[in-house]
């Protein structure tokens, strides 16, 4: 079976050093251009921002192109959180057949599905007799310009 984009590599938060990097009150403008600021709102820990479950966090850099329509391409880095329920729509990391992969989950009527985001790729229903565990849901994309 072929799934696409799988899970390439698997990290643990490192909440030892913090890195509170300066955080500006004056938000960017994707129009016009406004007036800059200059002073600081204050610092922002990106840990405090990106994890809310520290303890059930874990982050993935991913490969393959089925999450591409979903904003998560080849290379991303997700943030993984094993606190939060996998309920309906959620995208999740899946462990399917010994595989890891991260799909959008659906429940339909009497089926289980994982959903890719682009439309080349087929949803996969799982079955019974199918090896499949949800590890955790996605909260947040890393994704280098």
């Amino acid at each position: 079976m072929f799934i696409a984009t799988l899970v390439r590599d698997i990290y643990t938060p490192n909440f030892s050093s913090l890195l509170r990097l300066p955080l500006y009150l004056c938000p960017v403008s994707a129009g016009f251009p406004s007036p800059a600021e200059d002073y600081i709102e204050g610092r922002l820990d990106l840990n405090r921002y990106l994890v809310k479950h520290p303890a059930a966090t874990f982050f993935v850099r991913v490969t393959g192109d089925s999450m591409i329509d979903a904003g998560i391409h080849p290379g991303d880095l997700l943030i993984v959180d094993r606190a939060i329920a996998p309920t309906n729509g959620k995208i999740v990391i899946a462990v399917l057949n010994g595989e890891l992969t991260v799909k959008r989950v659906r429940q339909s009527k009497q089926k289980l599905l994982l959903i890719p985001e682009n439309p080349q790729y087929p949803s996969l229903e799982i079955r019974s007799e199918m090896d499949f565990q949800i590890w955790g849901v996605v909260t947040n994309v890393i994704h280098p310009l």
